[in-house]
């Protein structure tokens, strides 16, 4: 009774433990591409916009989510991550066409779905139950 109690014990901070390594990553993930997205935002509202810079801030980021992309995808729904990669690469692709409104408005889907993507794997009681 008390090995089989033990084992139960190590099994859950097993899974309390690599649940807060993969919340922390997936919140830093966020937190980095989320500030680089409003940064862009930001040039993107000026009156004088230079094509080849923001293109230039597109590609980073997207080389950023790249490079991330691969460790989320371990625990994270590849529905998801789709949903972010569609919006990435439709925002580069109105960043090269020079239309802003429309890559404003993908920016800013871009964002709110790795908000998303970071409360729904949020450890809390409403995610559990």
């Amino acid at each position: 009774m008390l090995k089989e109690t033990m084992i139960c014990i190590i099994i859950v901070i097993a899974i309390i433990f690599g649940n807060n390594v993969t919340q922390s990553y997936t919140k830093e993930s966020v937190s980095e591409l989320s500030s680089e997205l409003m940064t862009l935002r930001g040039e993107l509202t000026q009156d004088n916009v230079e094509n080849e810079k923001l293109r230039k801030q597109a590609e980073t980021i997207y080389q950023q989510w790249e490079k991330r992309h691969d460790k989320l995808a371990y625990f994270i729904e590849h529905d998801e991550l789709e949903k972010v990669e569609t919006e990435f690469i439709a925002l580069k692709s109105y960043i090269e066409t020079e239309d802003y409104e429309e890559s404003i408005s993908e920016l800013d889907k871009s964002v709110f779905i790795l908000k998303h993507i970071e409360d729904k794997y949020a450890f809390n009681l409403q995610n559990v139950f």
